[in-house]
């Protein structure tokens, strides 16, 4: 296995576990609709990752959706009076997780196997210097909530695992338009479920941002259809 392969699942495993960090941590805090936030964002990453890194071009209805977005958060962040980070550092890691993954060569199965081999190590470290410190959780809370740390596991790699195997078959605009679902099903918890506070301020962020969701996937789907149509056109024209 060459060192670039090496490179480039070591990056995807230290962008992930990140995540995943930050994540569990903001959830912990009570941050759900911050994380939800972040998800709503990542597309729109995704696309400025695109334009940066690999030189793409912006359609007219792509450079709108990004400006909207930007504004929510700006405005979310003179109303909170810092930026809302967690929802940042959430686009940000997952949204470039998603490029390395795009250019990793292995297998879905094989490509997060091997992520999670990089991870093993410093994760156990990290258990044990926790253990020692008596700070662990694990094994010494109630049977019920062991069994539900557990079962973090497989749902936190099965939908993982199907991303990666997705990314690498579907287009990005489709991509980035299944992942709102995500994050409108976590907004709808944290309002619904747990309760936190919703404000007509934040409301006001939200909406510029879910402007650009809806922006972003109208372009993506008609796009995508246009060029279907195309593509139909030209393969009757052949016959």
């Amino acid at each position: 296995m060459s060192r670039r392969v090496v490179g480039l699942y070591t990056a995807a495993a230290g962008l992930i576990a990140i995540n995943w960090f930050l994540y569990v941590w903001a959830v912990s805090h009570d941050f759900i609709l911050e994380t939800s936030l972040g998800y709503f964002i990542t597309p729109l990453v995704n696309v400025l990752l695109g334009v940066v890194i690999l030189g793409e071009r912006l359609r007219t209805f792509q450079r709108i959706a990004v400006a909207l977005a930007a504004a929510g958060v700006a405005y979310l962040t003179f109303v909170y009076g810092d930026p809302p980070w967690i929802a940042i550092g959430l686009a940000v890691t997952f949204g470039t997780y998603g490029l390395v993954k795009k250019k990793a060569p292995l297998g879905s199965v094989a490509g997060l196997t091997l992520e999670t081999g990089i991870l093993f190590v410093p994760a156990v470290v990290f258990l044990a210097v926790t253990e020692a410190r008596s700070a662990g959780g694990f094994l010494h809370i109630d049977t019920g909530r062991e069994v539900l740390v557990a079962a973090a596991g497989p749902v936190t790699t099965l939908p993982l695992l199907l991303f990666a195997a997705a990314v690498q078959r579907i287009p990005l605009s489709v991509m980035g338009i299944l992942q709102f679902i995500a994050p409108t099903i976590q907004f709808a918890l944290g309002v619904l479920v747990y309760k936190e506070p919703f404000n007509h301020q934040q409301l006001i962020g939200f909406a510029l941002v879910w402007s650009a969701v809806i922006v972003f996937a109208a372009e993506g789907i008609l796009t995508r259809t246009q060029q279907q149509r195309a593509m139909h056109v030209l393969d009757e024209g052949e016959f």
